[in-house]
């Protein structure tokens, strides 16, 4: 599980996958939540602009990202 230290008080899910290299690009993180790949405290995630906070996890391609404060 890899782990993404806030720097703010949010990250957005976009952002998030790409900061984990999980995505190449913006675009691509768009395909992935609009396709359904996405999932966020295990809910399919519908918003490739969510607000992530500290403790929330994402799973994509079998990949999981932790975020921490």
């Amino acid at each position: 599980m890899e782990t993404i230290k806030l720097r703010d008080e949010y990250i957005k899910l976009g952002q998030a996958l790409k900061a984990a290299g999980l995505v190449e690009s913006g675009v691509e993180a768009k395909y992935a939540v609009e396709d359904g790949n996405v999932k966020v405290n295990g809910e399919v995630a519908t918003q490739r602009g969510k607000k992530l906070v500290d403790g929330d996890v994402v799973a994509y391609k079998g990949e999981t990202i932790k975020i921490v404060k």
